[in-house]
């Protein structure tokens, strides 16, 4: 390890630090983090915990249709008998995989795309950062409804559809952050040195770049959630028999009034999940904000 590094590996120390005394003081950022915690821990242990497995697939109990909550059926059962409880379970996997999905593809190209034009400036940055302009000149959801209607409906649909809308905002975060960088001492040292511009690039530039890109993801995986929902409730996400909440949402939105459970569960777990990620980012943006180190 070169004495270069030591300065970066001290500065994440110290926003990881933050973060946990952030977490521990501040009562919004913990109840955020507790909420992300079920929500993770009901997407992996999902097999276990739900009382009816099979219904999160294609099984079907007709005669036990729209069963109130109840012992047998915590939070009753839908349309056509599935354990309701069991589904939102399931959901949470479907929306976690989404989530990932969407921002480890929009990051990668947009953070690659960011640096490369922050770095190398000129022509390459215009070029790259008109491009990210035409995709910023439209709304997010009205550009992933209009790439879903074009594809088949699908959840790999709804994954591409909100991806190809999310990577420029990662762009424009890195592509300021790496211009600020490369005029920086250490970055003119390795030029000197003979480091190749790759190099500088990945070694250097990059990794300098990724706390706010950090901070980005967490705050965008609520928005993810939510657009993901959206396609979903508009038939162009997911599709039967997949368990997804805003599948489920709008499988019961005609309910509503005389079956409420069908679509206020599902509903709520939306709700919970978002306010989880965006609390929790707003807790990360606050901790590693630097002003706040300078304190």
């Amino acid at each position: 390890m070169s004495l270069a590094d030591l300065p970066l590996r001290s500065d994440r120390l110290r926003h990881f630090r933050r973060l946990r005394d952030l977490i521990g003081a501040d009562v919004l950022t913990g109840i955020g983090a507790a909420i992300l915690f079920l929500v993770v821990m009901a997407a992996l242990l999902a097999n276990w915990l739900a009382p009816y497995p099979s219904d999160a697939g294609s099984a079907t109990h007709p005669e036990q249709s729209l069963l109130k909550p109840g012992a047998s059926h915590w939070m009753g059962t839908d349309q056509v008998g599935r354990d309701v409880l069991s589904r939102v379970l399931y959901g949470a996997r479907t929306s976690l995989f989404i989530v990932v999905c969407v921002l480890v593809i929009a990051a990668v190209v947009g953070v690659l795309l960011g640096v490369t034009a922050g770095y190398a400036g000129g022509i390459v940055r215009d070029v790259i950062m008109r491009v990210t302009d035409i995709f910023l000149a439209f709304p997010a959801l009205l550009l992933s409804l209009a790439l879903a209607l074009v594809l088949q409906a699908s959840l790999r649909t709804a994954i591409i559809a909100i991806a190809v809308t999310w990577w420029p905002w990662y762009a424009r975060l890195t592509a300021s952050i790496a211009s600020s960088i490369r005029t920086r001492g250490y970055i003119e040292a390795a030029r000197c040195l003979g480091v190749s511009p790759l190099k500088v690039m990945l070694r250097h530039v990059l990794p300098n770049s990724l706390t706010p890109v950090l901070v980005q993801l967490s705050l965008d995986a609520g928005g993810v959630i939510l657009t993901a929902a959206s396609l979903s409730y508009l038939g162009l996400g997911a599709q039967e028999p997949t368990s997804e909440w805003g599948l489920m949402v709008e499988q019961g939105q005609s309910l509503f009034t005389t079956d409420w459970w069908v679509v206020t569960f599902p509903g709520l777990a939306i709700l919970l999940a978002a306010f989880g990620f965006n609390v929790l980012g707003e807790g990360l943006r606050s901790a590693l904000d630097p002003r706040r180190g300078a304190q």
